[in-house]
Order: C-alpha cells, then structure tokens, then sequence
C-alpha cells in the first residue's frame, strides 16, 4: 500500500517484538500448525495468528482499526467496529467495501491493523485471502514500522505482502518501500505477477523476513527477494518493529486510475487465516 502518499547468514536470532495482553487467549483459540517447514526449507514456530473460528466483530486483542480518510486519496470512510464492514462469520474475517452513504460517507469499508497490539522483528508472516474485485477496488496485505508516527513515512519502512487493483484484476504486486526507494521517488523496489481470478479463489500470500533478506511468495512460489545492501537505515529499516495491515480501499492514487465502477458493491474481502511464526534455530 503506497502510504503517506505525498546474502548474509540467515540463521540469525529472530527476535520478536510482541504487545498482546491477549496472546496467551490466542493461543488457546487457534488451530494453525505449531510448526512448519516452508518450501523454501526452513523451519518455523507459531507465534500470532487469527483462524477467524469464532462469530462477530474482529477479536479486539488482536486487531484495532484506521477510522476515517487515511491516505492516498482514497474514497472510502475507514470504520470502527461496524460489522456492515467488518465481522468474521463462517470461519472468515470478511472485510466489506460498500456504497452506503453511511453518516453522509459515500463509500465505508474497513482497515484492520495490530499496532498497539502485536509487531514482530523478523518471521514469517502468511495470509491466506480470496480478494474483491472490479475497477475501483485497491485490496492490501502490508506492514509499517511501528515508528511511524516518529519518523513518518518512508522512513519507518512498508513492506507490501500483496496488492491488487480492481482495473488489473489478474496482477498481484509485492513492494518494499524504504527512505531510498519509494514510489515517491519512483524508486520502489518490487515486482508483480499474473495470478488468473485471485477474487475467485483462496491464495496464500507471504513473506519470509531475515535480517539479510525479505522473501516474498505467492502459493508457496518465491516471486521476490529484497536484500539488505548494508548501507544503513535508508535502504533497510527492518531491523525493528512492523505491524499488520490489512486493508480494502476504494478509488485513490492507484486503485481509482480508472475510476470507481458503483455497479460492483458491495465487494467481499475474505480472510481465512493470519499466521506469525518464528525461525527454529
């Protein structure tokens, strides 16, 4: 997500940077596997998830909310706790974005993230998403240092795990965005990939991030590494805390390019599970 618009050793000690009051509850209501090798052969332990097996409003122990107009132009009013765009039923977290002219807001949908709740240093990080679709639809799974409010963007670092823009509905991009490389600069650094009818069907998408490297896959396929060049914080601000966004815009710099299509909502965001781990030494 462009926000604030305007290989070395991998078996480093992964270090965790969690605030949950509620991870032990978490830990009880889970069903994710305590422990996975990935395809790219290392060994991971759960730490943090959400399997969405419960009814309602997203667990408030680990998820709070963007309220309001945040970033890029966008259209949508970002909502809190209204379940019209955000509640998790049938084993989902389903994020809805809506043409309802809610308290005079045209459009609403709804930007869940854990800051203030839980961030991570290094880890593996999934999420496994069937997106909305249609010109106008801008879905996001990324992350921002917890700094931002210090350093602003993009010196707090934006890793963006996926993205989709309804008027390119079969591409799905991945991005890191730091001081050096940005899309502001037209620097960002990245790729994008052919994906047939990601809204018609689940995807997992991930990232495996070292203190060397990010990886970044699509259904268990590498599809982008960013290194760390070992130049300092401009290029690689993720020796420290990010936290997890996920998000469905409407319109704005990039999702509105060719306008908003009002004839598609509401569209569903459907999420199946997030899952955290940890590298075993």
């Amino acid at each position: 997500m462009q926000a604030w618009g305007a290989l070395s050793r991998v078996g480093a000690v992964v270090a965790l940077a969690m605030v949950t009051a509620g991870l032990a509850a978490c830990a009880a209501s889970t069903t994710a596997p305590r422990q996975i090798t990935s395809v790219s052969g290392h060994s991971w332990r759960w730490v943090w998830g959400d399997e969405f097996d419960y009814r309602g409003l997203p667990d408030p122990d680990r998820w709070d909310y963007e309220v309001g107009y945040i970033r890029n132009q966008e259209l949508q009013y970002y909502t809190r706790a209204r379940e019209e765009n955000a509640h998790v039923a049938d084993g989902h977290l389903v994020i809805t974005a809506r043409q309802d002219d809610y308290q005079g807001h045209r459009y609403t949908s709804a930007s869940l993230h854990t800051k203030g709740k839980a961030s991570w240093i290094y880890g593996r990080f999934e999420v496994s998403a069937k997106l909305p679709t249609g010109v106008g639809m801008w879905p996001a799974i990324w992350m921002l240092g917890t700094n931002i409010d210090q350093v602003g963007w993009p010196r707090c670092g934006e890793i963006d795990i996926m993205e989709n823009v309804g008027f390119d509905p079969h591409r799905i991009h991945v991005n890191v965005h730091t001081e050096a490389y940005n899309h502001v600069l037209g620097t960002n650094k990245g790729t994008s990939l052919y994906l047939r009818e990601p809204y018609a069907d689940f995807h997992v998408y991930a990232i495996e991030w070292f203190s060397d490297r990010i990886d970044f896959f699509v259904d268990d396929r590498r599809v982008f590494t960013y290194e760390n060049e070992g130049t300092g914080e401009a290029v690689w601000p993720f020796d420290q805390p990010l936290y997890l966004i996920l998000n469905a815009a409407i319109g704005g710099t990039w999702g509105g390019q060719y306008g908003v299509d009002d004839t598609i909502f509401p569209q569903e965001y459907l999420i199946d599970y997030v899952r955290v781990y940890e590298l075993i030494q």
